[in-house]
């Protein structure tokens, strides 16, 4: 073998080595001014500069881990090159998404070499393992997008197809899902002597397994609380989180605010078990925490719960909260205490219709801040009012408005 071909293997095997990690300026060391791509993918021109811009691309959308040149032969002025490539997809390229997963390539590459420069490339790539890659990406997005859609109809099934109706109170629901699937979940059911039970909670997780978790829970809360007939939430934590810890998973719990409205009396009893705290708002403006210990549903066997009663009297609000953040904490305060254009228009709003505040709540949450959780005050005239939102970032989950 002559000395010229084996200068042009060296030339060949520098410049794919060099490419690979990342040093673009090979290209116009190596390439002549007239080089011509004949390999093109669509939409790709064929001279140096499309070359170029073809090749960052690649670069910006695959991580090479290992390059190997399994063989070189040359005749004349043509190498030929057999390679192996593995890299990770960490962007998109052509049209297709990126898929975080290690793929391999293996090719062949024939150079044209003339005077110490690469005048023409062609290429010869076996496509077949990147494509069982990319195919089992796809079933795998199918599965999960599948899984989802599932996940949004359990979470909206188990969600309460009505509001009660009860004498001197306004039910206003909004209900918007989340991009993402989690374990949110509220439900109100009817209890002895016309008393209703409020129920907010959050399994952990996303996706299926903190939907079924979430409906689970709803069901077994709504069903012990109707079979024992009692006027104790704590009494119904208990049960509940004892029937639960044999059916969670490892790795998982569940969130849960349980409050019993006497419409009559305005009374409000609950317990908490380790959910979000409520906030009480009182006529004067004035908010105050409503506190009850207990550690979250699934946990630890033999749990008691802390239990607490209120009286809910004439324009008085609670506001039950799901996935609040730090910032929403700050906000929150914010506008229990009026001290925005949310807490104001809350403010103003004492005397209109539930759906009239469920409207300017929303409107005006979307002008402060998309973290902020919202206050609604009761309806004057009446024995007092409950308002729940769920916060699930970026969307809001669902609004209830109850008032007299």
């Amino acid at each position: 073998m002559s000395s010229e071909t084996e200068k042009n293997k060296a030339i060949v095997r520098r410049f794919l080595e060099e490419l690979v990690k990342g040093n673009i300026d090979v290209i116009d060391e190596l390439h002549s001014p007239d080089f011509v791509d004949r390999a093109l993918m669509p939409g790709q021109g064929p001279t140096r500069e499309d070359y170029r811009q073809t090749i960052e691309e690649i670069l910006d959308a695959f991580f090479t881990t290992n390059f190997t040149i399994e063989g070189q032969v040359a005749e004349g002025d043509l190498v030929v090159t057999k390679y192996t490539e593995h890299g990770v997809s960490r962007g998109e390229f052509a049209s297709l998404p990126p898929t975080g997963q290690e793929e391999t390539e293996e090719g062949i590459y024939i150079h044209r070499v003339s005077g110490g420069k690469i005048t023409e490339e062609y290429s010869i790539i076996d496509p077949r393992p990147a494509m069982e890659t990319r195919a089992q990406e796809i079933r795998k997005r199918e599965r999960i997008e599948q899984e989802l859609t599932v996940a949004r109809r359990i979470q909206q099934a188990s969600l309460p197809k009505e509001a009660p109706t009860l004498a001197g109170w306004q039910i206003s629901p909004f209900y918007q899902p989340a991009r993402e699937v989690g374990g949110d979940f509220y439900d109100f059911f009817e209890l002895e002597d016309g008393r209703v039970g409020v129920v907010v909670g959050d399994a952990t997780g996303k996706g299926m397994p903190a939907a079924l978790m979430a409906e689970a829970t709803s069901n077994m809360l709504r069903a012990v609380a109707q079979a024992l007939g009692s006027s104790s939430p704590g009494e119904v934590l208990e049960r509940v989180n004892e029937t639960l810890l044999a059916r969670i998973p490892p790795n998982m719990f569940v969130t849960c605010f349980y409050a019993i409205l006497d419409p009559k009396s305005g009374s409000l009893t609950y317990a908490n078990a380790g959910h979000d705290l409520p906030y009480l708002r009182r006529r004067n403006g004035e908010a105050e925490e409503l506190r009850a210990r207990g550690m979250p549903l699934g946990l630890m066997p033999g749990m008691s719960y802390e239990e607490k009663e209120i009286e809910l009297e004439g324009g008085e609000g609670v506001l039950f909260t799901v996935l609040i953040n730090e910032v929403g904490v700050g906000k929150l305060a914010e506008h229990l205490l009026g001290r925005t254009s949310i807490g104001n228009s809350s403010t103003s709003l004492v005397h209109e219709a539930a759906q009239v505040m469920v409207d300017s709540i929303l409107h005006d949450l979307c002008l402060v801040s998309p973290t902020a959780l919202i206050p609604a005050d009761a309806f004057e005239g009446g024995s007092g009012g409950l308002a729940f939102v769920s916060k699930s970032f970026p969307a809001i989950e669902h609004v209830l408005l109850v008032g007299s």
